[in-house]
């Protein structure tokens, strides 16, 4: 694979012997129509082939102005600038320590994470290589914005899995999390449904009792995590929707979520007693709603922090593609989030591109996110 004028280009190759003892990259660029001549040295020897990933210092030199770098994640060529003819010195230099390796693959991350490809990248699902690249914390062909198609799940309906970003709740959680992972959401609402079954989004489930990440008793809960949507529709979504594709690539990791209400906390709406979250605690979870900020990069009919915990970060894909925020393609939708607006509803996502609320009893899209290693 190789960049070619900052664009990212993959193709099956072969070298071979030339003149000048320069290897030819057999395969045409897409918009250049270029092959690329190549002179490779490890360790002053002169190879045929790039080596094997290893702790190699490289230096790159190019002519006809073009500018080569090397990409550390991807294991291969950054070229700049291409142009017919251009002949580039790859050299490689034992001596590279662990840490200026880590160096460049947060580097490489960085850039996968700020760079949105929107590549189909399902047959690096199906031959594994995908959870390999995320395992190995590499992400060599893993970008933001890629997706995966399949019907694997009990509609056989075809689904898009989207790449919604990458490592962005590292150290999060009431444990460290700490294990390399890909956030991924669906292209568009897997189903429509209430957030309960009645316009209220106070206490649901009062005779219920859960267990808390930290080992505490949570009972009479309410807001989100007392809702029919995280007590019921999420668990059966994960079931028949997100495990029998992903399987045991499904991260289960702590999330701190609303559970507690009050009827009379003031909230966004300015209502005096209007109604808002009120606690929260820790959470082993799987499949979540998306908060407000994970959406919009801000808080808007969310009723209190309560409602946010750690999902206070943008997701890239949001960043970079903002009609993704309720349109995919042509077509345009809405969605839950999961924050307690006030007393009745809860926040989501209006098909014509604006933050609002909708009263918990109605139906709308779920459009879960999760994570994946």
């Amino acid at each position: 694979m190789f960049w070619g004028g900052g664009i990212l280009v993959y193709r099956t190759y072969a070298l071979y012997q030339n003149e000048k003892e320069y290897n030819v990259i057999k395969g045409i660029v897409p918009d250049f129509g270029y092959d690329v001549k190549l002179a490779i040295e490890v360790n002053d020897e002169k190879v045929k082939e790039i080596p094997a990933r290893g702790l190699y210092k490289t230096e790159v030199q190019c002519n006809n102005d073009a500018t080569g770098s090397w990409d550390y994640n991807a294991w291969n060529l950054k070229i700049d600038n291409l142009k017919k003819d251009t002949k580039c010195n790859i050299t490689f230099t034992s001596g590279l320590t662990d840490a200026e390796y880590q160096e460049y693959l947060e580097a490489g991350i960085a850039l996968r994470r700020n760079t949105y490809r929107g590549r189909n990248i399902t047959y690096l699902y199906e031959n594994n290589e995908l959870f390999k690249q995320i395992q190995n914390c590499t992400f060599d062909d893993i970008y933001v914005g890629d997706y995966i198609k399949t019907n694997k799940n009990t509609e056989n309906k075809e689904i898009i899995w989207l790449i919604a970003d990458l490592n962005n709740y590292l150290h999060s959680g009431y444990e460290d999390l700490q294990t390399c992972h890909a956030t991924i959401i669906p292209a568009e609402p897997l189903k429509y449904i209430g957030m309960n079954e009645s316009d209220t989004t106070g206490i649901v489930y009062s005779d219920k009792k859960l267990t808390t990440s930290d080992k505490k008793e949570r009972t009479s809960v309410g807001a989100y995590v007392g809702s029919k949507m995280k007590q019921e529709v999420l668990p059966d979504i994960l079931k028949n929707y997100i495990e029998p594709v992903f399987g045991d690539n499904i991260i289960e990791y702590t999330n701190l979520l609303a559970d507690q209400y009050d009827g009379n906390r003031s909230n966004q709406f300015g209502a005096t007693n209007g109604g808002a979250s009120s606690g929260w605690a820790w959470y082993d979870s799987q499949v979540d709603l998306m908060s407000e900020v994970n959406v919009y990069g801000s808080t808007v009919w969310s009723s209190s922090g309560y409602d946010i915990g750690i999902d206070n970060r943008q997701y890239a894909i949001f960043q970079l593609k903002p009609e993704f925020i309720n349109s995919y393609g042509s077509h345009r939708f809405n969605y839950w989030l999961k924050a307690v607006a006030r007393s009745t509803a809860f926040a989501r996502v209006s098909g014509y591109g604006y933050a609002v609320t909708l009263a918990a009893s109605n139906s709308s899209g779920v459009r879960p996110r999760f994570l994946i290693d």
